[in-house]
């Protein structure tokens, strides 16, 4: 019964043994290799999707200033209109009124 419990313990040793992790590259697995490349893609695509991300942003950040400054300017232009438009409208009241003053001026001088 000892030989066993020592033959078993022996053989689990053994085979405990060849599970330990390699540091060599060169001597991985199919499978760990292909995770290491996996990690790699996954790196890179993270890299990938940053870079466009920022890029992204600069371009809305851009857009926005332009859209921004063309809104100013039709600001300023709707205002510019605006204020032409007050100013005639003052100016044919004022006419108007002028020719009801000459009117009833005249309307008194008749009499």
């Amino acid at each position: 019964m000892m030989m066993r419990y020592i033959a078993v313990t022996l053989t689990a040793l053994a085979l405990l043994g060849g599970c330990q992790k390699k540091e060599d590259p060169s001597e991985a697995g199919p499978a760990e290799r292909a995770g290491r490349k996996v990690d790699q893609a996954t790196e890179q695509a993270g890299a990938r999707l940053d870079s466009a991300a920022k890029q992204a942003n600069e371009q809305l950040s851009d857009a926005a200033k332009e859209t921004s400054q063309r809104l100013d300017k039709a600001a300023d232009k709707a205002g510019e209109t605006l204020n032409n438009a007050t100013r005639e409208a003052g100016r044919k009241l004022e006419q108007a009124g002028e020719k009801m003053q000459t009117s009833a001026e005249e309307r008194e001088s008749r009499k």
